[in-house]
């Protein structure tokens, strides 16, 4: 989806920025799954996009959803409610699908349905909370830091997982 942050205060810019490249890699991971010619391809892409959509939930709710409903909580706490269903969730299916290859019952099906929560759950920040943040000027400069460590640190990680 990727929606526009050009009028944003540079910490936003920063701070929804790292947040909409993770959920470009993640649209990304979806539609490699669909192109996908063989079960090893598929193993691959279902580890990655739950390593990935792990990482980025962590964050938000470590980091984004707490300071958003205490800048606003009027505006934010049901929003957040939502997403914080739309995760938990997610990690459900994610749990299944981490002890499932290619091949078993439903494998296919659970990656299909967790795309669709993820689809919903970026719709609804790209389209609801990050504009508001924007539009109501809330200042993120003091989660640009922490979210960059963590970032940091899953990219080593991941690199560590990987070789």
């Amino acid at each position: 989806m990727s929606m526009n942050i050009i009028g944003a205060a540079a910490a936003q810019k920063s701070v929804l920025g790292m947040l909409i490249d993770d959920h470009c890699e993640a649209e990304a991971l979806f539609k490699e799954f669909k192109l996908a010619n063989n079960n090893a391809q598929k193993h691959a892409i279902v580890q990655q996009a739950c390593l990935a959509l792990t990482e980025h939930a962590e964050i938000e709710e470590k980091h984004l959803y707490p300071y958003l409903r205490d800048a606003d909580p009027e505006t934010f706490s049901h929003l957040l409610d939502e997403a914080k269903v739309e995760v938990s969730s997610a990690r459900d299916l994610i749990a299944l699908l981490k002890n499932m290859k290619p091949g078993d019952a439903l494998y296919d099906a659970r990656f299909t349905v967790l795309e669709k929560f993820t689809n919903q759950h970026i719709s609804e920040e790209e389209g609801g909370v990050f504009p508001k943040v924007i539009s109501q000027g809330i200042d993120l400069q003091e989660l640009a830091r922490p979210i960059l460590e963590a970032k940091k640190l899953s990219i080593r990680a991941q690199a560590r997982y990987h070789f």
